[in-house]
């Protein structure tokens, strides 16, 4: 089948190209195919301009314009990141922060474990005798910061 056949133009066939990908883009986001229609739509202007523009050229003008819409495409992303709905998604120690926990076993000379769920952490803060209630306000390195509850 030959693209130039149904559709007058290479120049045509490459925007065609970017409009089935940033279609496919917004039924499947994953905000990468818009990059690439960014490429395919730069190379089918391009054609449009220069018809007789070769094949070769055709493709690595569509491979640098894809990769330039990507990095420039990254570095927006990294300097405008979108709102999180839970911010702490990936930072465990600050999920903590403010829980209510057992001492596992006893904190003596500032250092102890307390309980977290299914799992002992290493704890540092006041002492507190094993199955007494401390809240955790921080941590340091692999260890929690606990506080006593006061009741």
């Amino acid at each position: 089948m030959d693209w130039e056949m149904i559709t007058g133009s290479p120049g045509l066939a490459w925007l065609i190209l970017a409009a089935l990908l940033a279609l496919t883009e917004l039924m499947v986001p994953g905000i990468f195919l818009v990059f690439v229609a960014a490429g395919a739509g730069v190379t089918g202007l391009v054609t449009l301009l220069f018809p007789h523009f070769p094949l070769l050229l055709q493709v690595a003008l569509f491979a640098a314009g894809s990769s330039a819409a990507v990095a420039l495409g990254r570095q927006w992303y990294l300097r405008n990141p979108g709102p999180s709905p839970d911010p702490l998604l990936n930072d465990r120690v600050a999920r903590l922060i403010g829980q209510v926990v057992t001492v596992a076993e006893p904190i003596e000379a500032g250092c102890g474990k307390v309980r977290v769920g299914d799992g002992e952490w290493l704890a540092r803060g006041p002492d507190a005798p094993a199955g007494a209630h401390v809240r955790i306000t921080g941590a340091e390195g692999n260890s929690l910061t606990v506080e006593p509850v006061i009741a």
